[in-house]
């Protein structure tokens, strides 16, 4: 901010407290929103029309004897005009002179119609609430960069209503989610977001130091073991929403530290758990979007059909050629990505190559939404496998715009299967995957105690960012970004 432009606000800050005026005081009134001004003006008598109103100013338009300005609250803007004649000739001026955009101030005085019908409060009375003292961007001149409006989201919110629009719409999707939940009898909890060990999804978690228990713990990647355990413990249904953290890339998809759901129900197969989940996921772009067609990239996204089920196996071997039935290897999976030049690291493992190939192939060409099913055992160590076929399991997707928009499967409950998939990756992780999961000895053991057939899901903000047509950086209130040096 420029020197001079501080000196002058700071002087104008000055002229109000030498008035004898507070500029930052604690106490204010305000009789109705500037909403509600606005929506009651016709019916309100000649009496009712004497209120109170705040907000910040929006604009400013002085005029000689008189002044016009726009003052907003979190309800909207309303019209206000001061004139010397109808209020003390110091308080005006002192207005005139000291208040700009970005101030926030309480009038007192009379609705009424202007000529042009713009329904405007004519001010006998004000009083400074808030002084700003660097000066607020324009809609025309101002902060236009990205980055820049992601930095200071506070800045965007100010100029720009929609992006205010966006995250109520994100309240809402949120509510809706727990709503439905808690109306079908699922019991909301919160788990810890520290970790002595990570796990739940495939992911390189953050570390850091517990100084009071003397230990590296890890910040969550997922909610799902914990979860799980409650289904051990006799909780039939649950569900977290709640932060996790994942320590990998950034792009339109993916963020380091994300809102995520995750439900888990007792006695529920594969199929029940599909039919719920595409009731919830209509209940959700209806309440959001207000209808069941949705934009994403350019693409239509009709929600109002029924979800086709597309099997993984089948397509991945239309898009590659390669039959995941057979005993491919990875080499084999690194000969086609050559073939198809996919790039990839080399340490990568069977099932990291396997996902990859699918991701470059099969999901981008997925764009209405839709059922993907039968993932195969090497990209799913927490999924039950599918009795037809042990090199599938019971795993589903939803997919829509070539995204994945929630990870679901029947539980796998075997301590004996699980304690072994979760030794197949850490060998993969000691092979240099450091997205490999970690053996967590403590949930095979509470599985030994029992955990009942169960049906599991989860889902981030990924699914509202889709809907909003937007990266997830976008739809994140106050995403993590890079500080200038």
């Amino acid at each position: 901010m420029r020197e001079d432009i501080l000196e002058a606000k700071l002087e104008k800050l000055k002229n109000i407290c030498e008035s004898g005026m507070e500029a930052y005081p604690e106490k204010c009134d305000r009789s109705m929103t500037n909403a509600e001004a606005l929506e009651q003006f016709d019916g309100l008598s000649a009496e009712a029309r004497e209120i109170t109103l705040l907000g910040r100013i929006k604009s400013n338009r002085p005029m000689g004897g008189s002044a016009f300005a726009h003052i907003e609250d979190g309800t909207g803007k309303i019209q206000i005009f001061l004139n010397k004649k109808n209020m003390d000739e110091a308080k005006y001026k002192l207005f005139v002179k000291n208040i700009e955009i970005g101030d926030f101030v309480q009038v007192t005085g009379k609705l009424f119609l202007t000529k042009q019908e713009e329904k405007t409060l004519e001010v006998h009375n004000w009083k400074v609430l808030s002084k700003n003292i660097r000066p607020i961007p324009t809609e025309y001149f101002g902060l236009k960069d990205e980055e820049a409006l992601l930095r200071k989201r506070y800045l965007d919110l100010m100029m720009n209503p929609e992006t205010r629009e966006l995250f109520v719409k994100k309240n809402i999707f949120w509510q809706t989610v727990r709503g439905f939940l808690v109306t079908e009898n699922f019991l909301e909890v919160q788990t810890s977001v520290l970790e002595h060990t990570p796990g739940g999804a495939e992911a390189e978690p953050f570390v850091t130091r517990y100084n009071a228990l003397d230990q590296d713990f890890y910040l969550r990647i997922s909610l799902e073991l914990p979860l799980k355990r409650l289904l051990v413990g006799g909780y039939e249904r649950v569900f977290e929403i709640g932060r996790v953290f994942r320590n990998e890339g950034m792009d339109r998809d993916h963020l380091q530290e994300f809102d995520h759901m995750e439900f888990y129900a007792s006695y529920w197969d594969f199929q029940r758990g599909m039919e719920f989940c595409e009731k919830m996921y209509r209940e959700i772009v209806k309440n959001i979007t207000g209808e069941l067609v949705t934009e994403y990239e350019g693409n239509k996204i009709d929600w109002s059909k029924p979800f086709p089920v597309v099997d993984y196996f089948t397509e991945f071997k239309k898009e590659t050629g390669l039959d995941l039935n057979d005993e491919l290897t990875v080499k084999n999976l690194k000969e086609k990505a050559d073939e198809l030049k996919i790039k990839y690291e080399t340490g990568y493992s069977k099932g990291r190559m396997i996902d990859l190939l699918y991701k470059k192939t099969v999901r981008q060409k997925l764009i209405q939404p839709c059922f993907l099913v039968g993932h195969p055992l090497e990209v799913s160590p927490l999924a039950k496998l599918d009795p037809k076929n042990p090199k599938r399991t019971l795993r589903f997707q939803i997919v829509a715009g070539g995204s994945e928009l929630c990870n679901a499967f029947s539980e796998l409950n075997d301590p004996v299967d699980q304690k072994n998939r979760f030794l197949e990756q850490m060998k993969a992780k000691e092979g240099g995957d450091a997205e490999a999961m970690m053996l967590d000895e403590d949930f095979v053991e509470a599985l030994e105690y029992g955990m009942p057939p169960a049906f599991g899901f989860g889902m981030s903000e990924r699914l509202f960012s889709f809907l909003m047509n937007k990266s997830i950086r976008e739809t994140v209130i106050f995403p993590s970004v890079k500080i200038k040096e």
